[in-house]
């Protein structure tokens, strides 16, 4: 892996028998439309709702099936003060608050609100 990969939920899977979206999903969504050269620079996978969520159980190991959540290539340099998460030899941030404050270390585009 190269790039950081960032697993999100499709928008409008079935659940509840009704279509949903993915809250946190939809945020990093509009970080990215924003952003987009942001969105050239990582390679963007969708899983299912239903656990184990395959993508990211391959690469985290089980039991690590959030979305939104972004995998950093291993060797990647963490900035400073930003909270990330280990499983498997690789770094990776399990919210959109810490994604979009990732974003914003390495690309300098804003900082979410209340972060």
């Amino acid at each position: 892996m190269q790039i950081p990969i960032l697993f999100v939920l499709a928008p409008g899977f079935e659940d509840n028998e009704r279509r949903e979206y993915c809250p946190e999903c939809a945020e990093v969504w509009g970080v990215l439309s924003y952003f987009p050269a942001i969105r050239e620079a990582v390679k963007i996978r969708y899983e299912t709702l239903a656990h184990p969520r395959k993508g990211l159980a391959t690469l985290l190991g089980p039991g690590n099936h959030n979305c939104p959540t972004l995998v950093l290539p291993k060797g990647t340099d963490i900035p400073d003060g930003l909270r990330v998460e280990t499983a498997n030899g690789y770094h990776y941030l399990p919210s959109a608050r810490s994604i979009g404050m990732y974003f914003a270390e390495l690309y300098g585009t804003p900082v979410p609100r209340g972060s």
